[in-house]
Formats: structure tokens, sequence, C-alpha cells
């Protein structure tokens, strides 16, 4: 590439294709980016403004009511003067006087409002408790959660004490967690009896069975807490105020999205009892969607520029210039790749300083950059290989269904398990929610991607020639076009299987993260007792490996660059099966994370790596045994391959089961 030959061609694609965009798709755009700058505002602003379920209840309520206040900050309720005819005529669904509820709820509605005005009245009561200068005394417990792996050594807070006495920290009393279980001490400094916010179920004044209940007040100078709360005995169980304190929030060693969350959702965050609730990943389902839709807005653009150099045949032009492929494709490349991340860095710089994501940096910006090569190589070897624009449609909607799929699922994992380092979005919501990003998680989450991108556009690139670019055929036959591109002799098929390697790794790793779900269900397969999540990733990846390992053996044969003997199919195959083996290595990678750490990681990967403890000669053997295994399924499926599709169909499945077999049989006896 000569760089003033690329910048020429990408100048010449924006101010020659500017008007390439028709109408309907830049108000899609335009549409998509106003709606997208209404879900930050509302971030900004704290998720305030109109809601679907503003006023859905009623409530009868006097201004000197505690309640009025809890109704008065939760706009779900719809205050209205106290009447008793009105209850009868369904048109109010609470009805208080004083602290007494006067109805016994009997309607679905009615019930729904008494639990949201349970709801409303514990986070008043947090709220109303955490603007006390004494929070010792307003939160005298607090609770610190560490989650574990279940095979995982528990790792303490280094703030706690002695874990064997449940006692000795600091801050009014911090939890020590031990293998998941929570513990909670009160602080030893604090004088509680003042602390209120607490309801009694037994009160003379309550009845908890109608949701009837008494307020109470602070009525204790001891504790230095002055602020009014609310009883939030409307509920029919003891619950202590919450929200804030010197506790914090439980997080563990995953992303604490805690203040995001707090911005979208409006829930007070806090940790004290009240706050222990299982992770969910919202926050990082928001912010992975951020990045992800303006991508696909990007490949739209892309791929009807790239498509009309084809169809137009302006492509014939540049062919004719003296600038090379990769100028041409470099070029055009060039002005979506820096136009996507230019968009990730604006949406990086808007949480930042909109204070949303105050920890935002550069390195949420470089780990995008994978995912647009990715978006835009997969999308440049749809336009090679789709005929028409509605062709092109239907493989753009593959692309984005799929990539999506591979960015988007293991990033929602974040706080949950090492699964979702597989997605390099993980790595940019571990940046903006200010957690470290280790040099390991970063490569083990960017480099398969990025060569996955760079292999599409080797593959498309050698269809990017006269003879190739302006003829109309079948996707499938492109795609063998594409592959024997690169064939010249019998060695190009160890070659091939190496190049191809980063495409089976990327694959490999999206079926792990779409299965791992499935771990804890057990199945009874030929005697043995393997979850269903390992059975299928096994059979996954016996599917994507034979694929790689004889597609372009096929494609060799179709296009006449093999010999169709018997020996010469052997040959071919056992080369393509060394090639896979040799950079089958690749998969080494998954050291830098944790996968292996969860079963159905270290089953997936258990080709390129060997349990530790094993005697010197079993892992020789172990070592040599893939090598037997990939040499002969590829020469079974390469030998079907010189015989016609439909015996390499055949020769296929006979290699799949082959693999799938010794896959099972290592992974039911060492894993």
């Amino acid at each position: 590439m000569q760089l003033d030959k690329l910048l020429r061609v990408a100048k010449w694609e924006v101010t020659k294709n500017a008007g390439g965009v028709d109408k309907r798709t830049i108000v899609v755009m335009a549409l998509s980016l106003v709606a997208m700058g209404a879900v930050a505002a509302i971030a900004v602003s704290g998720g305030t403004g109109a809601g679907m379920d503003d006023g859905i209840y009623r409530i009868g309520v006097d201004d000197d009511s505690p309640y009025y206040g809890v109704a008065a900050d939760d706009s779900t309720f719809d205050i209205r003067e106290p009447d008793p005819a009105a209850i009868e005529r369904r048109q109010q669904e609470l009805l208080y006087r004083g602290i007494r509820l006067q109805n016994v709820p009997q309607t679905a509605k009615e019930r729904a409002a008494l639990t949201e005005l349970r709801d409303s009245t514990a986070q008043y009561n947090d709220r109303t408790l955490a603007r006390d200068d004494n929070q010792t005394a307003a939160f005298p417990v607090s609770v610190t959660l560490v989650y574990e792996q279940q095979s995982g050594s528990s790792q303490l807070d280094p703030r706690s004490g002695d874990s064997s006495d449940g006692s000795g920290s600091s801050d009014g009393g911090t939890s020590v967690a031990d293998e998941g279980e929570t513990s909670a001490s009160s602080g030893s400094d604090s004088d509680t009896s003042g602390s209120t916010g607490t309801g009694d179920g037994s009160s003379d004044d309550s009845d908890g069975s109608n949701g009837d209940s008494s307020a109470t007040g602070d009525e204790s100078d001891s504790s230095g807490s002055s602020q009014e709360t609310v009883d939030s005995n409307v509920s029919t169980s003891d619950s202590v105020a919450s929200g804030g304190g010197d506790g914090g929030t439980a997080g563990g060693s995953g992303a604490n999205l805690g203040a995001i969350g707090a911005r979208l959702t409006g829930d007070v965050q806090g940790g004290t009892p009240s706050d222990i609730s299982p992770p969910f990943p919202f926050e990082s389902l928001v912010l992975a969607f951020l990045y992800i839709v303006p991508m696909n807005f990007v490949i739209q653009a892309y791929g009807s520029s790239m498509l009309s150099e084809r169809l137009n045949r302006r492509g014939e032009l540049l062919l004719v210039t003296p600038a090379s492929r990769g100028d041409i494709i470099g070029g055009k490349t060039l002005p979506y790749l820096a136009g996507a991340v230019g968009v990730a860095a604006l949406i990086t710089a808007a949480l930042r300083f909109g204070n949303i994501a105050p920890a935002g940096s550069y390195v949420a910006v470089l780990a995008v950059v994978p995912l647009v090569v990715l978006f835009l190589s997969a999308t440049f070897c749809g336009a090679m290989f789709a005929r028409s624009f509605k062709e092109l449609t239907f493989v753009t909607v593959t692309i984005t269904v799929t990539l999506t799929s591979y960015a988007f699922v293991p990033a929602i994992f974040t706080d949950v398990t090492p699964i979702a380092l597989i997605s390099p979005l993980t790595l940019v919501v571990l940046d903006l929610t200010g957690q470290s990003v280790g040099l390991s998680s970063f490569v083990f989450s960017t480099t398969p991607p990025l060569l996955t991108g760079l292999v599409l556009f080797g593959l498309g690139a050698g269809l990017y020639r006269e003879e190739d670019m302006f003829t109309q055929r079948p996707i499938p036959l492109k795609v063998l076009d594409a592959l024997a591109g690169g064939i010249n002799s019998r060695r190009s098929a160890l070659k091939m299987s190496i190049v191809l390697l980063p495409l089976v790794i990327v694959a490999e790793l999206a079926a792990i993260a779409f299965l791992f779900v499935l771990d804890s269900v057990s199945l009874n397969v030929f005697g043995t007792n393997q979850s269903l999540g390992i059975v299928l990733v096994l059979g996954v990846i016996v599917v994507i490996e034979e694929l790689a390992k004889s597609l372009h053996v096929y494609a060799g044969y179709e296009h006449a660059r093999y010999d169709r003997t018997l020996r010469s199919a052997l040959g071919t195959g056992a080369l393509s099966g060394l090639g896979f083996f040799i950079g089958e290595k690749g998969l080494l990678i998954a050291r830098l994370s944790d996968l292996e750490s969860l079963p159905i990681g270290e089953a997936a990967l258990q080709g390129a790596t060997l349990p530790a403890g094993l005697p010197l000669w079993v892992a020789g053997l172990l070592f040599l045994l893939p090598l037997a295994l990939h040499t002969v399924t590829a020469a079974i499926s390469s030998v079907g391959a010189s015989r016609g599709r439909r015996a390499y169909v055949a020769a296929l499945t006979v290699a799949i089961v082959v693999h799938f077999a010794y896959n099972f049989t290592v992974v039911s006896t060492l894993v």
C-alpha cells in the first residue's frame, strides 16, 4: 500500500459517493440519532420525565398524612382527596386517613397499588436517611457482597477483618462474605436505638394483612438523626431502611455499574441489608447498545457503496489505475472506519462529560476498533458476494444479527462471568465504569475479531478483480471463488487452514458465549453425565473445525487446483490437517482469560490445551493425538471432495462423527 494513493481513493470515496445514500436511509439515520440523543438526555437528567406508568394508581390521602410525601415523590400515584365513595366506585385504589389504610384491597390493581406504595415507602425512607449528617447512626448495619465462582477461592474485601469472628471491621461494621455467604455486624461505636425507618409487623396499630400501619418518626436524640421517615411497615415483614452510609455498594470483582444504574433507573444505591439482590446487567445492556447501533448504519452505507462499484461498473475505472487492490480497498474503507471510530469517541466523550461515566477514556475507543474492522470486513465480503441490492439486504441483515450477537451477548454478563471477555464491548463497559483493564484481557478480547476482520478483507480482496467483480454467480459459488483465490498448489492447503484459524476462534468463542448458560443442565449421553451445554458446544465446535479444514480443499478441487486422485486427496487432506493442528495452538490465547475455569470452556479448549498434573507420557500422547485426529478427518473430507459435491457432504459427515466421538471421549475422561 502507498499512503498517498490510499488517501486519494479515500478522498474520492467521500466526495463522489457522499450523495449515494438514499433519502430513506438518511431519514432513518436521523431519527435513530435523535432517539439515541433522547436516551442520553434521560440518562444525564437522572431518568426523570414522563413515564408510561405515571398516575396509574389513584390514592386518597390527606396533606398531613405521612404517606402524602411518599405518594407525592412517586409519579406512579395520582393524589386525590380521601373519598370512601370513590373507593366503592373504583375511582380510587387506596384510601388513607392519617396513618391508617381505610380499605381492604380486593382487586388486582388495588393490590398492585399497595405493593407499589410499600416499595415507594422504603425508597422514601432511604432518601430521607441518606440526607442525615450521622450516617453511621442512620445505617448501623452495612453489608459487603463478594461474588465468587463456584470452584474459585474466596477473596475477601481488604477492608474486612477476621472472617472467623464476623466482627472487627471498620465503618460501622462491614460484613465479610465467605464462599458466597453474607454476614452482617452492627457498628460497635454507634447507638442504633434512635435509628428509624423500621417497621414492626406486630404493632398494635398495624394490620399486616390489610396494609394498615403506624408511622414512626425519629424521636431519639441519641442517634443524631433528625429527618422524619415514614414507617416501611406498609409491607407485612420487618425491613431496614437503606440507601447510604459507609458500606458502599456490593460489587464483587466485576464491574460495578451502580452509579449509572441509579441515574437510569432512579434506584437508591447503598450497602445496607435491604440492598442485597442478585446482580442484573441492565447497565451493561444500555452501554453496549449505544456502541453497537451506529455500526449498523455505517455498514449499510459501506455495503451500498461497494456493491455500486460492481453493478454500475464504477470500480472498473479504479482497476485500470496504478493503484493496487490494497490501495483501492483501504481507501474506500478508511472513511467508514474513521467515521465509526469517531462516533464511538463521541459517545465516550458524551458519557464522560455528561457525568454518566466520568471514567471513560481512550481504552473504550480502542476496544471498539476491532469490532468496527470486523463489521466492515464482513460487509465488504457480503458486497463482493451479492448479485443485487436486494440480495445485499439479506446478507447485511445476516451480518448484523450475527456480529451484533457476538459483540452484544457476552458483554451483558460483565458482572457475572469471564465469558464476558469474549466481546470487546466488555472492555468498553469496564473502562466506562472505572474498572481497570489488564493487558492480557485487552489482548484476549481484541485480537480474535481484529485478525478475523483482516482475514475477511483478504478473502474479499481475492474477488476484487475484473473477472470476478462483474460476474453474477450465487453466493455459495462466490465463497468458493474467494477461497480458491489463495490456492496455488497442494501446499496451499496447509496455508489456508492456518489463515482461516481466526474465523474458527471467533466462531468457537461465540458458541461458548451462547451455550454456557446450558452448562447447568445435565444430560445422560452414552452412560455419561455431561451437561447439555458441553455436548452442544462440542458438536458446534466439531462442525466449525471440519468445515474450516475441508471447505477450502473442496474449493480447490472445484477450481481444478488439485489432482483428483486418491494419493493427491490423501496428501492434500493431511497437509490441511497439519496446518489446522499448527494454527489450533492459537487457541492458547484463551489462557489470557479465565475461560478454562468454567467446565464448558475447559471442554471447548481441550484440543489446544492440556490438563495440568498429567504424567509426561500421557501429556505427550494427548499432544500427538489431535495431530492424528485432524490429519485423518481432513483426509476423509478431502477424498470425498475429490469425488464431487455429494461425496464431499457424505465424507464431511463421517469426519464430523469421528471428530465428535474423539472429543466426547476425551472430555468424558479428563474433564
